[in-house]
């Protein structure tokens, strides 16, 4: 062989080895980030069938399925829109459940809040969150920039606003939070409410015409007081001196939905006391939520109404999941349950100071209910029928898909120029 072939031959040598070391690299970088979890389908189906996965956790999996493959109604209504920025308000249009009416600031103007301050909770300043929920009209509250938001005393929330906080990284935190009392028509979406505290005594306004003396506060994330029409929809709740959410005094035509709890006591009180019997009234739709880890009880706690606690996933209880008193009426369906390893809080269920030859009569139903790791449903009263007519808000989907659905629970990641 001559030199020039030789040449050519080692050059060609030399060429393959670089392309099979090469190779070899990508392969085994490959594996290696399958192994840290970047296969999208291993990743996604991880997230969707472990109940205990964390809320970031389960976005990113999200993500990686696509847009438009969860099943859940409200997020498939508007989330794959690209320019969802600019049409902000299709979300009132999506709705379901005892609060699918309401339709916050739909009819008005775009509020934009450039100010995280609450300086004085009596004459708030202009581009401030105080300011915007206290008008009189109808208004779509967004917000210019990630913001930290401590409340120097509650925020009382008026008729006809939306809380949107979509393209932002939003919290209200580290201080009174949301009251929404005696009015109709709020939606707070896509923001965080933790560690939240007592407020007053002190003066708060409530309205452009009205201010007045508040007492102590209770420390809920959000409280809703005999008001109506009210959606709470992809909050991040946790760590707050009492509920997370709470809903008394008549309040009704309330939706619950797509949220993430976590790290907290007395989670959701529905109901104000055994004697109040204008509760009776109460409608609430529970749907979609992850109950995550580090959680107690009242997931949720009722009293006298109609409550329907449908496609949500339970990581763990550490005393119950679904209790109450005062006879409320409880349709549970297509919920997947994972009880805590503690051998004494597999039961579901608890019936607040109530002998068993009264509360035999509740009408507490499980349908189509997933349970795992050793959970348990005690049902009470009819098992079927029309009585479950008033406790019933939407279609339930198979327990089955309980991963999917609530798979973005919580506060969204949402970009501007993408799908959500």
């Amino acid at each position: 062989m001559d030199r020039p072939a030789r040449v050519l031959l080692l050059v060609l040598a030399c060429c393959c080895a670089s392309l099979f070391f090469s190779l070899a690299a990508a392969s085994r970088a490959l594996k290696d980030h399958r192994h840290q979890g970047f296969n999208a389908s291993a990743s996604a189906s991880g997230a969707i069938d472990n109940p205990r996965g964390n809320g970031t956790q389960r976005r990113e999996a999200f993500s990686l399925l696509g847009c438009g493959s969860s099943g859940n109604p409200i997020d498939d209504c508007w989330r794959c829109d690209p320019n969802w920025h600019n049409n902000r308000k299709r979300l009132a249009e999506c709705a379901i459940g005892f609060g699918r009416n309401a339709i916050g600031g739909k009819n008005g103007e775009i509020y934009v809040v450039t100010d995280s301050s609450d300086d004085d909770p009596v004459n708030p300043k202009p581009g401030t969150l105080r300011y915007g929920v206290i008008q009189s009209e109808p208004l779509w509250i967004i917000f210019e920039r990630d913001m930290s938001i401590r409340l120097s005393q509650e925020l009382i929330v008026n008729s006809y606003k939306t809380i949107d906080g979509r393209g932002a990284n939003v919290e209200i935190a580290h201080g009174p939070c949301i009251t929404i009392q005696y009015v109709s028509h709020v939606i707070v979406h896509g923001i965080a409410v933790h560690d939240c505290k007592p407020g007053g005594p002190a003066m708060v306004r409530s309205s452009t015409t009205h201010f007045g003396w508040r007492t102590v506060s209770d420390g809920d994330g959000i409280s809703i007081f005999g008001s109506n029409n009210i959606w709470v929809d992809h909050c991040t709740l946790a760590r707050c001196t009492d509920g997370l959410i709470d809903a008394i005094m008549a309040s009704t035509d309330i939706t619950i939905s797509n949220n993430h709890f976590s790290d907290h006591d007395k989670v959701m009180l529905l109901g104000h006391n055994d004697d109040y019997t204008a509760d009776r009234a109460m409608q609430v739709t529970v749907a979609y939520n992850h109950f995550g880890q580090g959680l107690v009880e009242r997931m949720p706690r009722c009293r006298h109404g109609y409550f329907h606690v449908v496609n949500n996933d339970y990581t763990e209880w550490r005393m119950y999941a679904i209790g109450g008193s005062a006879n409320p009426t409880i349709n549970a369906e297509g919920n997947r349950f994972f009880a805590g390893f503690n051998e004494n809080s597999k039961e579901i269920t608890k019936r607040e100071y109530t002998e068993q030859s009264i509360w035999k009569s509740w009408n507490w139903r499980s349908e189509g209910n997933l349970f795992m790791n050793g959970a348990y449903f005690i049902t009470s009263g009819a098992g079927s029928g029309s009585v479950y007519g008033k406790a019933s808000s939407l279609a339930a989907k198979p327990a089955a898909y309980v991963g999917e659905l609530t798979l973005s629970a919580g506060a969204l990641l949402c970009g501007i120029g993408f799908p959500c």
